[in-house]
């Protein structure tokens, strides 16, 4: 018996035995009859064995009177529990009600335990908690795996099957009981008691913490984590001092079950426990703790090991990583991180270097915050030479350091996670997300950092020492961990950002690395573009730098094209590689940059010809694809001719000018490309020059050609549906040229003539510089050998026999030139009128002449377009109607003008000159006819009359047609032979006379006029 008693508490114990009331005591023989019925098992009275339930209420009544005896009590009760619990799960399994006829034992128990735990609890309530949650703990893992307590059954309805049994019910209420009455005085003792089950019984005894934390959610996460500190601290001790002889189970494990059960409804509280415990340790010792604070703050061995034990918390679960990763950040200002500085300098050297790998560990496996992290640790770790935006200031220098160091290890372990080989491979380096590679591992801070990739894109451009080159480093890690998705839109990304050449170099740098393992990445990269500008996602500032940006990546070919084939000593650069490789991309989407040409901003119309005029063209795409660019890009030459004249009245010229470069570069590239290419880009370059709305920019007017001029707004109010109103409208009837029904509409009725409107024009100088500018277009387009792709645009042709002279015109070029331009001047000419009719016969197309006459008059760049014509021997032959009804207008006026001299009708003077100086260079006219404008100047109306009816008459005579052209070797070009045509004498005697009567002002011209 004396191994029952504990006589250190007897007399609290048998003060409780008296507190009972006198009619429950026991006489002395009673009392001796029941203890050794308790032992033997017995019935003393009777000699027969007692049963279960007589056993029980044996020891229920000695409990009673007996306190002292309370150990073999309790250890007799885990049978008597034990007991109620296999009846109570065998019911269960056999379809039954669960009932047992123990219950009433079992809470006859429980009354006693709670009367005792209530009178005294510091007796009662750590025997009663130990014993009890250690019953729960056996009872779980025994029963375990029953048909009615299956494992796989969830936490839930474990809970609510224990709970509806009486024994574990009565053990839950009594632990219950007994940390409610410890939580004043001594909770750690309960609390230990819970943690040793947790490890032994772990998972079947989850139930039990999850039911225990719900109801004191605040007591048991603090008391729970300052245990685990506890243990963890001497845990790690007795290994240093026994080495491997510890057979002790650390309870980490099980704070880490605890905390993940109540983290479900008290992530908030864990969340703040957490960071309490991490900014108490940080406290120095000469501070004193605050209210409330536990124990474990006054010890300085255990201060130092909240840190480490807080890192294999967030190690060993990834919940409570996440939920305490942003806040425990945002907590890390310089003066905490001195204190954890502090902390931290007096633990070993290798303890150190192993909390800063468990460190980078936690910081790949963060579910979240890790945005977060990396921004602190690049703040931290950059140079304090380096201006970080922000208010942050410049941290300590160790600190500094520590995060530098563990910023490159953090990439270091990445780098090794998304490159090393997974397990089971052959040990071979296998190209990630190829398909004969594995699944790849997945790193949770990588894939966090997916949806960042446009932050880090825009941090990496800021060039910022050292820091551009972590997150460079690490914006390739995640490319190459997540596959092309991620590396295209991070280059997509770097080539829309990029300002300057060494921004843009990053985005070289990025492809360098990823090109081994993601082929096709600027292909996609370039669509990824392209989708943006169809979405409209890019304002005009980004759009217009991404062109430039592409412009700028294909400049490296070209300066290796001009460099020759030793400029890089046999080997191509990365850059020229990857320009190479956007060349190509961008030829392929052409026709998805063209329609950039008539962007309203004039920025991004001037980047999107910049880049085309770079761009190679490709070689075999649609016809309607060609059409389209070809279009836009005529379109966008006379707008670059438009804004060069305003940017000469006070705007920035050299961007004018530099846009119109390049869209002659453009045109002629486009027009060497193929033969469908050429006849476009003319066809629009000539209706383009000749269009009411650009005719001002070549020295026109501003009017239709036929002389109808658009009423003033303020002759042309509002009329509402009347007859008049759509009189007004010319455009809805048909012009029948020459017939009774052609109208001329000279002004409204009551209203006056019309007023022509008043829009400014470009000074002359303007003018002509756009007129040479069309020319130089013209003439490269219809000399660029057609065929070739139109990529070698903009080098010197080598068709020409003389190095020094320009490239020959094209026949053809210059034929459908001369076709365009009669359609338009003329449309109502046949093909077929070449051959001229006698002088005379020119009274039956006096309306057609005239309106010949008056769209040279409204345009006066019809006679340049006509040199360029007829350089193109013998394309001028199919202009012969333009020609015969010009001369046949001028004839008519030097009959009629009564002015003394020529010189006195200086636009009729003019186009009599240019007129046959262009006939004479399209051979249309011998030399020595093809001089005689050289005399006009000097000569009365009537001798130029005289001269001109001599051009009229060798032209009737001599017809000009193509087949008098033969095509001569040496020169490359077609030629006429002038002494087949017969005596040019007979044609010749009109200008000899001429030159005898003048011969004072013409002596020095005669020499031009010798047969």
């Amino acid at each position: 018996m004396s191994g029952f008693f504990d006589g250190t508490l007897l007399t609290v114990t048998m003060q409780t035995s008296l507190a009972h009331s006198p009619q429950n005591a026991l006489s002395p023989q009673e009392l001796s009859q029941e203890i050794k019925s308790f032992i033997s098992g017995v019935d003393q009275t009777q000699g027969r064995k007692l049963s279960v339930r007589e056993h029980a209420r044996c020891a229920v009544r000695l409990l009673r009177s007996v306190p002292a005896c309370r150990g073999a009590v309790l250890e007799h009760l885990r049978g008597v529990y034990n007991e109620h619990v296999s009846a109570f799960l065998h019911n269960l399994e056999a379809d039954g009600d669960g009932d047992s006829n123990l219950e009433d034992v079992i809470m006859e128990v429980h009354g006693v335990l709670a009367e005792f735990i209530r009178l005294n609890p510091r007796a009662w309530a750590p025997l009663v908690s130990t014993w009890a949650v250690d019953l729960l703990g056996q009872l779980s893992s025994k029963h375990a795996g029953r048909r009615a307590a299956p494992q796989s059954s969830s936490l839930n309805e474990l809970l609510q099957l224990w709970m509806s049994c009486a024994a574990t019910r009565s053990l839950m209420e009594a632990y219950t009981q007994c940390l409610a009455a410890m939580i004043a005085w001594c909770p750690d003792q309960c609390v230990d008691a819970l943690l040793d089950t947790s490890v032994q019984h772990s998972p079947h005894f989850d139930w039990v913490v999850a039911h225990i934390g719900s109801s004191f959610p605040g007591t048991i996460i603090s008391r729970v984590l300052a245990c685990g500190l506890k243990d963890f601290c001497s845990h790690g001790t007795a290994d240093k001092g026994q080495g491997d002889k510890s057979n002790r189970v650390p309870k980490i494990g099980s704070v880490v079950g605890i905390l993940g059960h109540l983290a479900a409804r008290h992530s908030d509280s864990i969340r703040q426990e957490l960071l309490r415990m991490f900014q108490e340790s940080l406290i120095p010792p000469t501070i004193p703790p605050s209210s409330g604070s536990t124990s474990w703050e006054h010890s300085a061995q255990l201060r130092r090991g909240a840190v480490p034990f807080l890192l294999q918390l967030a190690a060993l679960s990834p919940s409570l990583l996440g939920a305490v990763s942003a806040e425990l950040v945002e907590s890390l200002q310089p003066p905490v991180l001195l204190q954890l500085q502090a902390v931290l300098q007096g633990l070993p050297r290798d303890e150190l270097d192993n909390m800063m790998g468990l460190v980078v560990h936690l910081i790949a496996q963060s579910p979240a915050g890790g945005a977060c992290i990396l921004r602190f640790l690049a703040d931290t770790a950059t140079p304090a030479s380096v201006i970080i935006s922000g208010p942050t200031p410049s941290p300590h220098e160790g600190v500094r350091e520590a995060c530098d160091r563990l910023l490159q290890m953090l990439l270091l372990h990445l780098h090794k996670l998304v490159y090393t080989c997974s397990e089971g491979d052959d040990g071979y380096y296998s190209r990630p997300h190829s398909p004969s590679s594995q699944a790849p591992r997945v790193v949770p801070f990588l894939e966090e950092m997916q949806s960042h990739v446009g932050e880090l894109c825009a941090e990496t451009l800021r060039l910022e020492r050292k820091r551009h080159l972590w997150l460079h480093q690490l914006l390739c890690l995640l490319s190459v961990y997540r596959g092309p998705s991620v590396a295209t839109e991070a280059l997509c990304q770097l080539l829309t950002l990029a300002r300057n050449p060494d921004q843009l170099a990053l985005a070289w740098q990025l492809h360098t690395p990823l090109s081994t393992c993601l082929p096709g990445l600027i292909p996609a990269a370039v669509t990824r573009c392209v989708a943006q500008i169809h979405t409209h996602t890019l304002g005009p500032k980004q759009l217009c730098q991404l062109l430039l940006n592409l412009a700028s990546a294909m400049q490296s070919v070209q300066e290796e094209e001009r460099r020759g084939p030793g400029g890089m000593g046999g080997g191509a650069s990365p850059q020229s590689s990857m320009a190479v490789q956007v060349g190509a991309a961008v030829s392929g989407h052409l026709h998805d940059f063209c329609p950039l040409l008539l962007h309203g901003d004039q920025a991004v119309s001037h980047a999107a010809v910049r880049l085309l005029s770079r761009s190679l063209l490709p070689r075999a795409t649609l016809p309607s694809h060609l059409l389209l660019v070809c279009r836009a890009a005529v379109t966008h030459f006379f707008l670059a001719l438009r804004r060069r004249v305003q940017a000469g009245k006070g705007r920035d010229g050299g961007q004018g000018g530099e846009a119109v470069n390049c869209s002659v570069l453009l045109l002629s590239r486009l027009a060497g490309y193929s033969p469908l290419t050429l006849k476009c880009v003319l066809l629009q370059l000539v209706e383009g020059a000749l269009h009411k709305g650009n005719a001002d920019l070549f020295g026109g007017q501003s009017e239709d050609i036929r002389g109808d001029t658009p009423i003033s707004s303020t002759l042309a109010p509002d009329r509402g549906g009347f007859l008049l109103d759509i009189n007004c409208r010319f455009g809805t009837t048909v012009n029948f040229s020459g017939s009774v029904w052609s109208v001329f509409h000279a002004g409204v009725i009551g209203k006056g003539l019309k007023q022509r409107s008043a829009t400014p024009h470009p000074d002359a100088a303007s003018v002509i510089q756009n007129v040479q500018t069309l020319l130089a277009v013209t003439v490269q387009c219809c000399s660029a050998p057609s065929g070739n792709g139109g990529n070698s645009g903009g080098t010197r042709h080598q068709s020409s026999v003389v190095p020094d002279e320009p490239p020959p015109i094209n026949a053809e070029a210059a034929k459908m030139m001369a076709v365009t331009l009669v359609e338009y001047i003329c449309p109502d000419v046949a093909n077929g009128e070449l051959s001229w009719p006698p002088e005379e016969h020119a009274r039956t197309t006096v309306e057609r002449d005239i309106h010949i006459r008056r769209c040279f008059e409204a345009h006066p760049v019809l006679f340049p377009l006509l040199h360029v014509v007829a350089a193109g021997h013998p394309a001028l032959c199919y202009c012969s109607a333009v020609l015969r009804g010009l001369l046949a207008t001028l004839l008519a006026h030097w009959e009629a003008s009564r002015e003394p001299l020529a010189v006195d009708s200086p636009w009729h003077l003019q186009a009599s000159c240019m007129l046959v100086s262009c006939m004479g260079e399209g051979q249309l006219l011998p030399p020595v006819l093809g001089n005689v404008h050289e005399a006009f100047p000097y000569l009365t109306p009537f001798e130029v009359r005289l001269l001109l009816l001599a051009v009229w008459e060798y032209v009737r005579g001599n017809g000009p047609m193509p087949q008098k052209f033969v095509f001569s070797a040496e020169k490359g070009l077609f030629c006429r032979d002038f002494a087949r045509d017969g005596d040019v004498a007979r044609y010749v005697a009109p200008i000899h006379s001429v030159l005898h009567k003048n011969i004072d002002r013409l002596g020095h011209l005669c020499w031009r006029f010798q047969l």
